[in-house]
């Protein structure tokens, strides 16, 4: 679609925008037009609107376990890190905007003496993301703890349960409905001692620094396999240190492909196989991708 044309239809949003400037791989051809909406009503507005003008609409969290091709994305971006980042408590119920950063969720409900979340420290997104994902980490998971999320889905926004959500390893049933986007989370925490939960968020939060190189990456790339570690079987193949362009298994955790300085994805594609087919060649064990891939070659 025409320049001219978006800018008409989302007057806020920002045209030809690069979108390495907000993925964590710092990787990413550009946007048509980005749009980082003050709230759900200016986001569903926007999503009607390029629905009935027949423009593509590509959700963006905050930008890690996330691959944007060096074709950038055709349509309408909307990004949610900075949008949607309201919190609510009503005792041990918590409220999440989608774009709130887990983390952040993490100290906030830490520090009101609410245990549940601490696990989430570990895991540099979004709620939005944690859902689609079912992120979890240091042996909890987002399904433990999720009561609902409301969904804006064919027209409508609508509550759907943790059942309804399919919440298993990795997976959520939004990953067969693309689109239908995740507004907000509500959780149920349990009561709990905030110099303690506060501590154990800085415990996680240390191992996750001590254990993550200083480079830029989506995060883990690959999911666990049944009875192993990703991590694990990539060094056992002898791929850390493995280099194509400028992307580079991690010599600190060979479960992170970092970006050595503007790398491109179709090298971030091409390493993801390599590792994929080398450990699979010399172990037998079959490595499945986590990264979600957006946009156009």
């Amino acid at each position: 679609m025409h320049a001219g044309t978006l800018q008409q239809l989302f007057p806020t949003a920002k045209l030809d925008e690069p979108l390495r400037r907000y993925t964590a791989w710092k990787i990413g051809g550009p946007a048509d037009a980005l749009l980082e909406p003050r709230g759900a009503e200016e986001l569903i507005s926007a999503v009607r609107k390029a629905r009935d003008h027949g423009v593509p609409v590509t959700i963006l969290g905050g930008g890690t376990n996330v691959l944007i091709l060096d074709g950038g994305v055709r349509g309408l971006t909307i990004r949610l890190a900075k949008s949607l980042t309201n919190v609510e408590f009503d005792g041990n119920r918590v409220t999440a905007d989608a774009g709130v950063l887990y983390p952040v969720l993490a100290n906030t409900t830490a520090a009101r003496g609410l245990a549940g979340l601490e696990f989430a420290t570990g895991i540099p997104g979004t709620v939005g993301g944690a859902v689609y994902m079912n992120a979890g980490a240091y042996g909890s998971e987002t399904v433990e703890v999720l009561d609902w999320a409301d969904v804006f889905r064919d027209g409508e926004i609508v509550r759907m349960t943790n059942e309804d959500l399919q919440l298993s390893y990795r997976h959520s049933i939004l990953h067969e409905r693309p689109g239908w986007i995740l507004l907000r989370a509500g959780y149920t925490l349990a009561p709990g001692d905030s110099a303690h939960l506060k501590a154990r968020v800085k415990e996680f939060r240390a191992q996750r620094m001590n254990g993550s190189p200083n480079r830029p990456s989506c995060g883990s790339t690959f999911k666990r396999p049944e009875g192993d570690f990703p991590g694990r079987v990539i060094e056992a193949a002898g791929l850390k240190g493995t280099r194509i362009g400028q992307l580079e298994v991690s010599s600190v955790h060979a479960n992170y492909l970092v970006n050595l300085g503007g790398g491109s994805a179709k090298d971030a594609l091409k390493l993801i196989e390599l590792v994929r087919e080398t450990v699979y060649e010399k172990l037998g064990v079959k490595l499945e991708s986590e990264v979600r891939v957006i946009g156009e070659p």
